[in-house]
């Protein structure tokens, strides 16, 4: 456990009983969050691609972690092998350095064994992790209906 201030802030594996508080946040974040940046084909994508079943699989994996403030859930992480694949901070609780926390504790845990780690970023998310050494190596498509096409970063850094 660790303390900012008055409030108590906790990050630990999520379990199932988390489910729904983390892809309330998710779901949540990705509704508010994406618009101002993204059509809808790509909120919807987004939505989809962290549905509830791919969020219950990564916590069986002991693959989530979530940040909590004062016992509530407001902030999650998630990678796989040397991939940060999730990294959701409620809107109210952005610009408070907890997104930089969470990618902060997947990195410690990626290095344990890997020397390099690597997310693909959205757009929202592009300058925090160049904040953070992440550099990109690439840029992506990928097609999705009515035409649309995603564009995202794929980035990587040492560690």
């Amino acid at each position: 456990m660790r303390k900012k201030g008055t409030m108590n802030m906790i990050y630990e594996l999520a379990t199932t009983q988390d489910l729904q508080a983390v892809y309330d946040v998710v779901q949540y974040t990705i509704r508010t969050i994406y618009p101002k940046y993204y059509p809808v084909e790509v909120v919807n994508f987004f939505c989809q691609l962290h549905s509830k079943e791919a969020i219950l699989k990564d916590i069986k994996n002991s693959n989530v972690s979530v940040l909590r403030i004062d016992g509530k859930i407001v902030a999650t992480g998630c990678f796989v092998d040397n991939h940060i694949t999730r990294v959701y901070v409620l809107p109210k609780q952005q610009k408070q350095g907890y997104g930089t926390f969470i990618v902060r504790n997947i990195e410690d845990q990626i290095c344990k064994r890997y020397d390099r780690v690597y997310l693909d970023a959205s757009l929202p998310a592009v300058a925090l992790y160049e904040k953070l050494g992440f550099s990109t190596i690439k840029h992506e498509k990928y097609p999705l209906e009515n035409g649309v096409i995603l564009v995202y970063e794929v980035m990587e850094k040492g560690v």
